[in-house]
């Protein structure tokens, strides 16, 4: 597994909260267009998923953030297993807003899909929150990090996070310009736990854009929440089959990707037939972080 790189860690010089609040007030419009009120650099920062988690680790020290999500403090899935060293919190995937409030954090930054009565429930707390867009795209991630680094009062980290990210796929893109012709455009199928995952309009989809490669499931006809069918798959016969991959081999996923390859109706397919056979790691070929420049890789 390839070593998250791009999380913030910064000296602890502190950064107190000013007694003079009104004066450091500012304010930032999310995803939904609401323009939200915020007091001072929030010091304790609640985000309510994992890759969202990962994006705020790049902006802020890890003593800004009063909890983590509890698949990224998962050690058999995690990109950055030190975390748990640094936050001892930990939040459940889909918390409820008394558990959010018990935490007394002072910016909560939530995916779109986030029920709005949730959402209002904890501004009438009096806690701000930021909603961030549900990304498919790597532009989607540069404005959610954008949004996200603006909330915190750290839109200079913002930018230097996307530079990182910018370098990144520069890099890797001159490595696929080295790649001979023949061996591009392949197809890909991936092979998910979640079957409406991957589709176009997912971001497998733009990691398939990113590296001339084509996604059986998009070619197929099929966009993200609709699941590919096996006579599908069969029709469109990929030369490669990707398993997303995790620490623990026994996990559920790992268990689903074998029923495929011992399917007998799908053993003449070619990525099956010619062992194309691919274990990316989950949480990078999941991935709607800056992170997702090594699903790339």
């Amino acid at each position: 597994m390839l070593p998250c790189i791009f999380i913030l860690l910064f000296s602890l010089t502190g950064c107190g909260i000013s007694d003079r609040q009104g004066q450091n007030t500012y304010s930032v419009t999310d995803a939904d267009g609401t323009v939200v009120s915020i007091l001072h650099k929030p010091q304790r920062i609640l985000t309510i998923g994992a890759s969202s988690d990962e994006m705020m680790l790049g902006l802020v020290e890890p003593k800004r953030m009063v909890a983590i999500n509890e698949t990224l403090a998962n050690t058999e899935d995690t990109n950055i297993p030190w975390v748990r060293e640094k936050i001892s919190n930990v939040i459940s995937r889909n918390p409820s807003v008394e558990e959010i409030a018990a935490l007394q954090p002072d910016l909560v930054a939530v995916p779109e899909w986030l029920p709005k009565e949730n959402v209002d429930a904890i501004r009438d707390l009096n806690i701000p929150v930021v909603v961030f867009r549900s990304a498919a795209t790597i532009d989607d991630i540069h404005e959610n990090i954008r949004l996200l680094a603006a909330a915190v009062g750290e839109s200079e980290r913002g930018e230097k996070l996307i530079k990182k990210m910018e370098d990144k796929l520069a890099e890797l893109q001159e490595k696929i310009a080295l790649v001979p012709e023949e061996k591009k455009h392949k197809s890909i199928a991936l092979i998910s736990i979640m079957p409406n995952y991957g589709g176009a309009g997912s971001t497998f989809d733009e990691l398939c854009r990113y590296t001339e490669s084509i996604n059986a499931k998009a070619a197929a006809g099929n966009h993200m929440g609709e699941e590919m069918t096996k006579e599908q798959l069969i029709a469109a016969n990929p030369d490669y089959l990707f398993f997303p991959s995790h620490e623990n081999a026994g996990s559920r996923e790992e268990g689903f990707g074998k029923q495929y390859l011992e399917d007998p109706s799908l053993a003449q397919m070619t990525a099956i037939r010619e062992k194309h056979i691919g274990h990316p790691w989950a949480r990078y070929a999941y991935n709607i972080s800056q992170d997702i420049v090594f699903g790339i890789q």
